[in-house]
């Protein structure tokens, strides 16, 4: 049992295991984010677009509640699946716009460290030809005789 609790420690404490808890967390947060997005300023300016409270209203009633017949109302929810489809297109277009950036920024941070790693990079002097180097010795062998 001791050994199994290691394992499972060792697990746990892995960095995927820890980033996906903080992804899975964060998501949560940033659904509720996108859901209040799309239903305090999203749907209100599709409500006085279509002068009506809520994409409900889109709804096509197909057949009618019939209470003496005892059946339910059939209805087209053309209104909550367009609903949908917004609230699909928002969260969409700000996960875009979230990853573009933090894309953008990665971008900028490799580019600074490649521009710092060159800066700090000696400069090299330019090899010798072989010329040069044969020059040198003979004159370095003139001077010893």
């Amino acid at each position: 049992m001791k050994k199994f609790l290691e394992e499972f420690k060792t697990f746990i404490m892995k960095g995927n295991i820890l980033d996906m808890a903080v992804g899975v967390i964060v998501g949560g947060a940033f659904g509720a984010i996108t859901s209040s997005l799309v239903g305090d300023i999203v749907t209100p300016l599709l409500a006085v677009l279509f002068r009506s409270p809520n994409t409900d209203a889109l709804n096509i009633t197909l057949r009618a509640a019939d209470e003496a017949a005892g059946t339910e109302a059939v209805v087209l929810g053309l209104g909550t699946f367009i609903g949908a489809i917004i609230n699909f297109l928002v969260i969409a277009l700000v996960l875009f716009s979230v990853l573009k950036a933090f894309n953008k920024a990665r971008e900028l941070m490799e580019k600074k460290k490649e521009e710092e790693a060159a800066a700090a990079a000696p400069a090299e002097d330019p090899k010798p030809t072989t010329e040069e180097l044969l020059t040198e010795i003979l004159a370095e062998l003139k001077k010893k005789k």
